[in-house]
């Protein structure tokens, strides 16, 4: 589940109710093979429904700024 704390998540078994899901075909080939496989979407942990429950706050990972500047002298 993208974006979802380290610390939440959800096991075989639990119930899951996706809302308003955007499914994706995948393709991808490496070193002469080909994959293919569907990823469904969401907008966040926090939209889904686990076992008729939504997750709490806490399973929505905090925001991680990264910053690159390749011009910058080493």
């Amino acid at each position: 589940v993208y974006n979802a704390a380290p610390a939440w998540g959800v096991t075989v078994g639990d119930a899951l109710g996706v809302p308003d899901p955007v499914l994706s075909q995948h393709q991808h080939q490496h070193q002469g093979q080909t994959f293919s496989f569907l990823g469904i979407r969401v907008s966040s942990p926090l939209s889904l429904v686990v076992n008729g429950k939504r997750p709490p706050g806490s399973a929505l990972a905090p925001p991680c700024l990264a910053l690159s500047n390749p011009s910058a002298p080493l």
